[in-house]
């Protein structure tokens, strides 16, 4: 069982930044691959990064590409998400989530994929 909480998420403007963390439970936490996805009010659940257990790996979705940046440190059990230059569709519930699924040629970017998750952080981007 891996137990996973967020925290850094809250109100920014349009063009401002904020970095989430989430913090896993598990001793293995280097054995996971780690993923953050998000929900807006209305919408399906959206893949926003992965990384690889090692952090050598890391793929974005193409909405938040060459803005966020997703980062690990396996000593503290903690994997980070920074997000800059939001945008009001940047807005929803932030989630993280950790999975044993192989890396390989295709990393896990579908809710599916992923066998753990956290409980949600609000991120609200006023333009």
């Amino acid at each position: 069982q891996v137990q996973l909480v967020e925290s850094g998420g809250g109100l920014v403007q349009a063009g401002g930044s904020l970095k989430l963390s989430c913090a896993a439970s598990a001793r293995t936490f280097s054995s996971y691959h780690m993923g953050w996805f998000r929900q807006a009010p209305g919408k399906e659940r959206e893949f926003a990064a992965a990384i690889s257990r090692g952090g050598g790996g890391q793929t974005y979705a193409d909405s938040v590409k060459g803005r966020f940046t997703i980062s690990r440190d396996n000593a503290k059990n903690t994997v980070y998400l920074q997000m800059n230059s939001l945008k009001s569709e940047d807005t929803a519930v932030y989630y993280c989530a950790a999975t044993t699924a192989t890396w390989g040629f295709a990393p896990p970017k579908t809710p599916r994929e992923y066998d753990y998750w956290g409980q949600g952080a609000q991120v609200t981007v006023s333009s």
